[in-house]
């Protein structure tokens, strides 16, 4: 026969030995959740917010404000402004046309929106129906419109480019690309100063033509008469 031999708890629960206690505390002490320390990141090497992103905006937006400073500088003395369809130009295009133009003249490229903001409320707001597409824009100093636009028109036959001008205002009214003749065709200093002074020379009834000629024309006539007096009198 087997005996089976049946074991009694005492009363007293066993004493918790030094060592196990110790072993408990090491344990505890440097055995820690795996996944809890995984996902733990030392703050230096936390992402941080990118400063390449604020600093481009930061140059964009100043770029963009000396764009617009640009085209309102350019706009003071200015006679004509015109825009000019440059998509498909190359850059070599871009130099030979900008060397051909007199020293009166001024091609700048920039954005519709930006020269739109620096027109706003201005004389030259009129220009709004052109600011479609890509324009390069054509900024005359001087009197002498047919001048100033002849340059583009041989540098179109030279290279046998299509891009037109997209239009432009003169004196407050806007000129679109199929009313460039009459800017075209506008009379040279020298030949206002002809015909005025033929005028007050002549008959009355050259002197009546002259007065029943467009307002545009009898204007322009009669400054340059007044100029032409005043430069006489300094004299």
């Amino acid at each position: 026969m087997e005996a089976t031999l049946f074991t009694f708890p005492t009363s007293k629960p066993p004493s918790p030995s030094p060592l196990s206690s110790c072993q408990a505390l090491t344990l505890k002490t440097h055995f820690r959740n795996p996944l809890r320390q995984s996902f733990q990141m030392p703050t230096s090497h936390r992402p941080q917010p990118s400063r390449t992103a604020g600093i481009r905006a930061a140059i964009s937006r100043t770029k963009k404000e000396e764009t617009v400073d640009t085209v309102k500088q350019q706009l003071q003395d200015c006679y004509l402004l015109a825009g000019i369809k440059y998509k498909g130009f190359t850059v070599q295009q871009f130099r030979e046309l900008r060397t051909s133009l007199p020293d009166t003249s001024k091609l700048i490229v920039a954005k519709n929106t930006l020269v739109l903001k620096a027109i706003e409320g201005t004389r030259w707001e009129s220009l709004k129906p052109c600011m479609k597409g890509m324009n390069a824009w054509l900024f005359v100093h001087t009197e002498e419109i047919p001048a100033a636009i002849k340059p583009y028109r041989n540098f179109q036959k030279e290279k046998k480019v299509e891009n037109d001008f997209s239009g432009a205002v003169f004196e407050g009214k806007y000129y679109a690309p199929e009313d460039f003749k009459d800017l075209e065709t506008m009379p040279t200093r020298a030949e206002v100063y002809a015909k005025l002074l033929g005028a007050f020379k002549g008959p009355g009834t050259a002197v009546v033509g002259v007065i029943q000629a467009p307002g545009r024309d009898l204007v322009t006539l009669l400054k340059a008469y007044v100029k032409k007096l005043e430069e006489e009198s300094g004299q």
